[in-house]
C-alpha cells in the first residue's frame, strides 16, 4: 500500500500523526520553536536529558510505541539510533515506504481506541 502521499518527513509525519489519531491513539510531538540565537532566527527544540528522542510517543489501550520518522533517503543520527535500540521492542524508524507495516500496526485490533479520545480532541 505505499501510496507515495509523502515528499518530505514533515509531510510523512502529519501522515502517522492524522492515522494515529484516527485509529484513537494519543500522539506526542515535541515541536521546535523560532528563536533568536545571535542575531538570526533559527529552530530549536527544548529538551532536557539526551538528544536524539524519538519524533513521537505514541499509546493506545496499554501498547506504547516510540517512532523515529525519517524521509526515505534520510538516515538517523547516532543518538537516534541509539534511543530506537534502548527502546526494545517498543521503538520504531518508519519510513514512507513502511507504510504497509505502519497501518498495520496502527490500526490493528489488538488494542482498541481509547474511550472518549475522538471527543477529547482540541
Amino acid at each position: 500500500m505505499n501510496t507515495g502521499f509523502a515528499e518530505t518527513e514533515k509531510e510523512f509525519q502529519s501522515c502517522v500523526i492524522d492515522f494515529a489519531k484516527l485509529n484513537g491513539w494519543l500522539v506526542s510531538h515535541a515541536r521546535p520553536a523560532r528563536v533568536t540565537v545571535k542575531g538570526r532566527e533559527t529552530y530549536r527544540t527544548a529538551l532536557q536529558g539526551d538528544a536524539g528522542a524519538p519524533d513521537l510517543l505514541l499509546a493506545r489501550g496499554g501498547k506504547v510505541i516510540l517512532v523515529e520518522l525519517k524521509s526515505e533517503k534520510g538516515k538517523p543520527s547516532h543518538m537516534q539510533t541509539a534511543w530506537i535500540t534502548a527502546c526494545g521492542n517498543h521503538g520504531r524508524l518508519w519510513r514512507p515506504s513502511d507504510w504497509d507495516d505502519i497501518f498495520e500496526e496502527l490500526s490493528g485490533a489488538e488494542c482498541g481506541p481509547v474511550a472518549g479520545t475522538h471527543a477529547a480532541r482540541g
